[in-house]
């Protein structure tokens, strides 16, 4: 595994520090379940998306001494990052969601949201990106423009929307180029995401499920 997956060279400062964190964490949740039969993470709801469910108590574990301190790079200690467990039934693993990444989605849903309430119901559509899904058109919004760029590649993003308007991130580009550096063949039921979190500390935060079609990543839900 790597802290990022295709960052540049002179980009890896803030991806060693999340290497060694997530490292630091994942030993301290792994001892933590070993001796309470129980993971060390904050309840959350049934409606919270996968990618950003399973939050590790990080107090907790510094409180009973898992951990000496919290990492720099959580937001618990002003960090951009909330540490996460996914794959809590069969391989609890710890992962770092963005909030940035988060955040600049929730500011485009609002936008959209606000488009959308003051015109009847209709959406700030623009290309058809894959069917159901198209592509923000911020000339119709009052943000006018967001850039984001990939935790993975380090490229812009495009932000996209379902027919009932709720905003994702476009992860297609990363997930292509995660399965041609594994030179995996993606089976047709699999959803793609897992590439990503096998390549990454990061998850796909704000992500429609990826499937196989035609050879190439589609978004559908």
């Amino acid at each position: 595994m790597t802290g990022c997956m295709y960052q540049k060279e002179n980009e890896q400062g803030s991806q060693v520090s999340y290497r060694e964190s997530v490292k630091r964490i994942q030993s301290a949740v792994d001892d933590f379940f070993n001796e309470q039969s129980i993971l060390p993470i904050i309840t959350a709801g049934e409606e919270v998306p996968r990618y950003e469910k399973y939050r590790v108590d990080l107090d907790k574990l510094k409180n009973m001494e898992y951990i000496d301190e919290i990492p720099k790079t959580a937001f618990e200690n002003g960090g951009s990052g909330y540490f996460l467990i996914i794959n809590e039934e069969d391989d609890p693993s710890v992962k770092v969601m963005d909030l940035s990444t988060k955040q600049k989605v929730n500011d485009v849903q609002m936008s959209v949201d606000r488009y959308k309430t003051a015109n009847n119901g209709s959406l700030p559509t623009g290309d058809e990106l894959y069917p159901g899904f198209f592509a923000v058109d911020f000339a119709k919004t009052d943000v006018k423009a967001i850039k984001l760029s990939s935790v993975y590649s380090g490229q812009e993003v495009q932000f996209m929307m379902d027919e009932s308007g709720t905003v994702y991130i476009d992860y297609a580009f990363d997930i292509m180029q995660a399965i041609e550096k594994e030179t995996a063949k993606p089976k047709s039921d699999e959803d793609l995401r897992i590439y990503l979190e096998q390549a990454s500390y990061f998850v796909p935060v704000k992500s429609a499920p990826y499937f196989w079609v035609d050879q190439q990543p589609t978004a559908k839900l």
